[in-house]
Parts: C-alpha cells; sequence; structure tokens
C-alpha cells in the first residue's frame, strides 16, 4: 500500500488565497479508480496500491492548476511505501492514536 502526502502551491495568483485552486485539483481526480484521498488543512493524503496512480493523480492536480491560467505551480510529494503488509490511511492513524494520552 502506498500513502502519499501532495500539496499543490499556485505561484503568482491574484490573492493570497490558494483554497479555489486547491479544490480544482482535488476535483480533477475525484473520479480516479484505485485511488482514495483525504484533505487536511496543509495538503491531500493520497492512497493506492499503485505508485503509477500516485503519479497519474500528482501530474492532474498540477496540470489543472496550470490549467486555471496559473504559469507556475509548486508541488511537494511524499511517499510512504510499505510492501510487508496492506495498511490503510485509517489503520495508521489509529495505530497512532492508541499511545496517545498514555
Amino acid at each position: 500500500m502506498i500513502q502519499a502526502e501532495i500539496s499543490v502551491y499556485p505561484i503568482a495568483t491574484r490573492t493570497t488565497s490558494a483554497s479555489f485552486y486547491i479544490a480544482k485539483a482535488i476535483e480533477s481526480i475525484q473520479n480516479m479508480k484505485n485511488l482514495r484521498y483525504e484533505i487536511n488543512s496543509m495538503g491531500t493524503v493520497l492512497e493506492s496500491d499503485s505508485i503509477d496512480i500516485i503519479y497519474e493523480a500528482s501530474k492532474k492536480m498540477m496540470d489543472t492548476v496550470h490549467n486555471l491560467g496559473i504559469d507556475r505551480v509548486e508541488v511537494v510529494i511524499k511517499v510512504d511505501s510499505r510492501r510487508d503488509k496492506h495498511v490503510k490511511m485509517e489503520e495508521k492513524l489509529e495505530s497512532i492514536k492508541k499511545y496517545l494520552n498514555k
């Protein structure tokens, strides 16, 4: 299972807010097969069994922002690839939570 955190930063927009561009980037991957995602305040976590799907989603997100008239887009991707067992995003969080406040 592969999880990747992606952050998309449109550069030189007319406003300091990036939420419109980020929303459109996320919309571009909503119907991709074999991809799950979860948004948070600092980025989007992508999940798939295939790194190719992760890369395809990343490219779609970047291209979407470019197609909205943004000439420069910074994309930061952090990848966690695990082959010894199949662990979903939620399971990783639960594993951490069991150690909190103990």
